[in-house]
Order: C-alpha cells, then sequence, then structure tokens
C-alpha cells in the first residue's frame, strides 16, 4: 500500500510537469525590462524625458530619451495613417525598477512643431503580460527558451497621442494604453533653447509636405 502511494505521488508530479513544458521560469533572464520609443512613419519625434513609477511606488527618473524608431518605406504612398504592424526599436533597461505603475514621457513632436507631456498609466493586464513574457516559453516554439527581457514601446504621434505596447512571450505586440498629452506650456527643452526643435530630417519634410499631418488616425 505504502508503494502504491508513492507511485501515485510520482505519477502526479510528473504529470505537473508535462503539463507546464512551456514553463520558462528558470530559463536566462535580464531582470530588468526596457523602455522603447516608436514614431509612426516620418513623423519624427524627439524625446526630451522620461520618468517611471513602478508598482512598489518608487519612481525612478531620466529612463530614455532621444530620438525614437519608425519605418522609412520606399515609394511614392501616403504611409503614416495608424502605427506599423510590427513594432519594433532598440531597447534600454529600467535598471532597479519593478514593473510599471505608470509612465511619464515629455516630447517633441518635431513636424507640427509641438512639444507635448503626458503620464501613462499601465494597467494591470500589460503587468501580467510583461511578467509572462520572460517567464513563459511561446507555445508555437516550446522548446526554444522564454524572451530574455519584459519590453515596453511607447508610441509618441502629432497632436499628443502616446499608444503603449507590451511584448508577449511570442514577441507580438500588444496594445494595452494609449492617453492624449498636454501641451507643455514652457515649450521644447524647458524653455532653455530659444523655441529651437530638434531638426526635422528632409525626409520628413518632403513627406508633410505633400500628404501633411493624417490627425486623428492614431
Amino acid at each position: 500500500m505504502r508503494a502504491y502511494y508513492f507511485l501515485l505521488v510520482a505519477l502526479v508530479v510528473s504529470g505537473c510537469q508535462a503539463a507546464e513544458p512551456r514553463s520558462g521560469k528558470n530559463d536566462p533572464k535580464n531582470p530588468w525590462w526596457s523602455l522603447s520609443f516608436v514614431e509612426p512613419t516620418y513623423m519624427k519625434v524627439w524625446v526630451e524625458d522620461t520618468a517611471v513609477e513602478d508598482i512598489n511606488g518608487k519612481l525612478f527618473r531620466r529612463t530614455g530619451g532621444g530620438t525614437a524608431a519608425s519605418d522609412e518605406p520606399a515609394g511614392d504612398a501616403e504611409f503614416a495613417r495608424g502605427w506599423s504592424e510590427k513594432i519594433s526599436s532598440s531597447s534600454r533597461g529600467v535598471v532597479g525598477a519593478d514593473l510599471p505603475k505608470r509612465i511619464y514621457v515629455r516630447w517633441q513632436s518635431v513636424v507640427e512643431p509641438q512639444t507635448y507631456r503626458a503620464w501613462v498609466e499601465i494597467p494591470e493586464e500589460a503587468r501580467q503580460i510583461l511578467h509572462a513574457s520572460v517567464n513563459e516559453r511561446c507555445p508555437n516554439r516550446p522548446a526554444e527558451t522564454a524572451n530574455y527581457r519584459a519590453k515596453v514601446y511607447l508610441g509618441l504621434a502629432p497632436g499628443g497621442i502616446v499608444q503603449v505596447w507590451v511584448l508577449d512571450n511570442c514577441m507580438k505586440s500588444i496594445k494595452v494604453a494609449r492617453a492624449q498629452a498636454e501641451i507643455e506650456p514652457l515649450g521644447p527643452h524647458l524653455g532653455k533653447s530659444n523655441g529651437n526643435y530638434y531638426p526635422q530630417p528632409e525626409k520628413s519634410k518632403s513627406y508633410v509636405a505633400k500628404y501633411g499631418i493624417p490627425y486623428g488616425s492614431w
């Protein structure tokens, strides 16, 4: 009877292990999630400053800035409406931070030009996806390790639109939040640049001159 009991326990344990072939808890991973920036095609931005408040209430300042990533497809067509289907960008870890509760961003919409600022609330759904992305393997590729780093993307568009995506465990970008920023009353660089904005690239100038800015499409 005792031998039967231990055999039954062994079968239950092995069954649980078989039921979790996608677990990536022991896969190598970076302890810090990353924050990246994207922009609609030719709608150039310059990120002046960001900050993060994590779920423990701790504030992290200067968590990223600079240019944002975008596509520059070939051809003569109106490309800027909406967001790219594939969201990607170089990433920078928010060192020391737990998962985000909210994110602050101040940026220049160079094509308008205008300067915006916003705090964006990050929903619990997004944090669940971020946690799963580095702890669960993609069901389509169970033999591959889980993502090495959890990733958050901020999309910044003319009119002060902020769109937030997170990357799931199959490397798919999931929309989790959207916000309307307010105008920064001090202007670019908090009034320290005599009203001068980051220079607009020639390709962006040519595109806007021909097609304009598709407000309302983001």
